[in-house]
Order: C-alpha cells, then sequence, then structure tokens
C-alpha cells in the first residue's frame, strides 16, 4: 500500500517565499476578481500549469508546491461540471496552503492551447458564466 502524500500544486502569478501561507480573502485570481471563499489546489502539474498560465496579472506566471494545514475537498468547479471523478485531482480549501517549494522548470501549453481556452473562458462570461462559483 502506498503511504505517500500525493504532491499539491497550486498556479498564480503571486510573488510567494518558501513559509508564506496562501490563504482565504485575497482577490482572487479568476472570474470577477472578487474576494475569495476558497483557495484552490491541485494533485497534478497540469491543471496547476493551466492555474498559472490563466490567472489575471502582469507577474510571471509560477507554480508553488504547497502543504496542506487542514482538509480539502474536490474542486467542484471542474468535477461535477466537466470532469466527473475529478481526474484532473482539482480541489479546494479554506484552510491556508503553506508554500514548501517552486516548481523551477515547467512547460507551458502551446499559444494555440491557450487562446482556444482564453476564447472558451470569454465565450462563458458572455453568457454570464463564472470559471469560478464559490
Amino acid at each position: 500500500m502506498n503511504t505517500t502524500p500525493p504532491t499539491y500544486y497550486h498556479g498564480t502569478r503571486a510573488d510567494l517565499k518558501i513559509g508564506d501561507l496562501i490563504e482565504v480573502g485575497f482577490t482572487s485570481n479568476y472570474g470577477t476578481q472578487r474576494k475569495s471563499k476558497y483557495i484552490y489546489l491541485s494533485a497534478t502539474l497540469e491543471a496547476a500549469t493551466w492555474g498559472a498560465e490563466l490567472a489575471f496579472g502582469d507577474g510571471k506566471e509560477r507554480i508553488y508546491i504547497v502543504e496542506l494545514t487542514g482538509s480539502i475537498e474536490d474542486d467542484p468547479n471542474l468535477t461535477d461540471k466537466k470532469f466527473p471523478g475529478n481526474p484532473t485531482k482539482s480541489y479546494r480549501s479554506q484552510h491556508p496552503f503553506k508554500v514548501v517549494g517552486e516548481v523551477e522548470k515547467w512547460q507551458g501549453h502551446s499559444p494555440e492551447q491557450l487562446k482556444t481556452m482564453k476564447d472558451h473562458l470569454q465565450k462563458l462570461r458572455e453568457q454570464g458564466i463564472e470559471a469560478i462559483e464559490d
């Protein structure tokens, strides 16, 4: 039986340091940029890559390795609506995540893939559908 805990990632444009806490109550990286009720993470580098690439702001795209300080739940924005069974291993929490490292080298999506995703998100916004629903 594998008892090694999963590695969790958080994609963002925030400039954080080892030991910093990522907490609820800050402006969301997505959607209408309201104060977040949840913070999001993934156990896959792929989902964290999308998080970094799609985050608002002009800062450097970053993927942090984070440690849990409390419970997590499946991210209903993805699992219930797009990927039943949570194959993206995307989660959310109201408990802080502690930054324990940064993924220095990672491969972003192609410009075409990124444009397709941004166009899709724009169409959803035009339809009044939020990317993140708390």
